[in-house]
């Protein structure tokens, strides 16, 4: 993104300057669902290819701070999630900084009829790669199969 200020001299006289914003636009709620759209067509032609490329972030499933996760039905258990979470975590038992057990609503979530979609509304959540600081965050979650995989953006 390229911006441009105008700085008026005392001679009344316009001098330009151009600056370069290096501020990374996160990503927006319609590239989260399209990303959670191309995850579930990868988990149904190939689960494993599938999981080892979110865990990756391979395959344009790490763009920004957008990225699929994904837990089993059956137990909740996590197979593709980010830093924050550790693998095998129960999904069940994930509580945000201010105590709000949004993991419930994931799981609850999964556990729709497959292809149903579910938006969850803000929790509070570290960005790809970090543990802390948290910020507000939105996911859409369906059932894939055995799986609930979901994607999810800042807002």
């Amino acid at each position: 993104m390229l911006r441009t200020l105008m700085i008026s001299a005392v001679s009344g006289a316009a001098l330009t300057l151009s600056t370069t914003a290096f501020a990374q636009q996160g990503g927006t709620a319609e590239e989260a669902r399209a990303m959670l759209d191309k995850a579930v067509a990868a988990v149904k032609a190939d689960q494993i290819v599938a999981l080892a490329m979110f865990l990756k972030g391979e395959g344009g499933f790490l763009d920004r701070d957008l990225y699929p996760f994904c837990f089993r039905i059956a137990d909740g258990k996590t197979l593709a999630s980010p830093k924050a979470v550790p693998a095998g975590t129960d999904v069940r038992t994930l509580k945000d900084a201010t105590g709000n057990a949004y993991g419930l609503a994931i799981y609850a979530a999964g556990q729709k009829p497959e292809g149903q979609i579910t938006e969850l509304q803000s929790y509070m959540f570290p960005k790809p790669g970090t543990t802390a600081p948290t910020f507000p965050k939105v996911s859409f979650v369906t059932r894939v199969g055995e799986l609930g995989c979901g994607v999810g953006y800042y807002k």
